[in-house]
């Protein structure tokens, strides 16, 4: 994924699946290096992690 697709993500107002390391993740923000993002995994959890935005998938 890049950096124009992860902003189109974030600005959209449906629901987009996007995958890590074939996880179903929310995309919390695109950081300021613009090659890493902070996302969390879908569900009861909630923690954050920092991930190379290229190791985003769509689904």
């Amino acid at each position: 994924m890049d950096a124009k697709r992860v902003k189109q993500i974030l600005s959209s107002s449906g629901e987009i699946d996007v995958v890590y390391n074939g996880a179903s993740v929310w995309i919390d923000q695109l950081n300021e290096d613009g090659r890493t993002a902070t996302v969390h995994l879908r569900g009861p959890l909630e923690e954050r992690s920092t991930v190379e935005i290229s190791e985003l998938k769509e689904r």
